[in-house]
């Protein structure tokens, strides 16, 4: 179990979606936008899922997954890797549920005002179009790798 340090959590709790790599049956890596609805600095991770696809599958399978984000204008950014489970729409809990609704909430908040500003970007609102989540994943970090280049550390 890998503790995240303050920077990490906060690092990953700005970023509107993620980058959650698992390992297809084939051996390929697979990639899938998510969001992160709580991260803790004990090293856990819970994403809602809103589709049963080739990201379900393939942890049903294979447990190894990592999770990356990056702030493209700071030029840094972090991969997370460890092992997840994954856990029914039945036993997903009220306050994560919550805690879902109050991110895609702000994700609108923000897509509004850019509109506002004119920085057009998609003409609807997906977040409001998006689907009940299907499941919650749950990642235990075993390792954090900063994707800082060095010389900029």
């Amino acid at each position: 179990m890998k503790r995240l340090s303050n920077e990490v959590v906060n690092f990953f709790l700005a970023q509107g979606c993620v980058v959650v790599s698992t390992i297809d049956r084939k051996g390929f890596v697979h990639s899938a936008c998510k969001g992160i609805v709580k991260i803790s600095a004990s090293g856990r991770v819970y994403l809602l899922d809103l589709y049963k696809g080739s990201t379900h599958d393939n942890l049903r399978r294979n447990p190894h997954v990592s999770i990356s984000a990056f702030n493209e204008h700071k030029f840094s950014g972090y991969c997370l890797k460890g092992k997840a489970v994954i856990l029914p729409e039945e036993r997903l809990r009220y306050s994560l549920m919550k805690a879902w609704e109050a991110r895609i909430t702000s994700r609108i908040t923000q897509r509004l005002l850019k509109n506002i500003r004119e920085e057009k970007g998609h003409p609807r609102h997906p977040e409001a179009l998006m689907p009940k989540p299907e499941y919650l994943i749950v990642m235990q970090v075993d390792e954090v790798i900063d994707l800082t280049p060095h010389h900029l550390k």
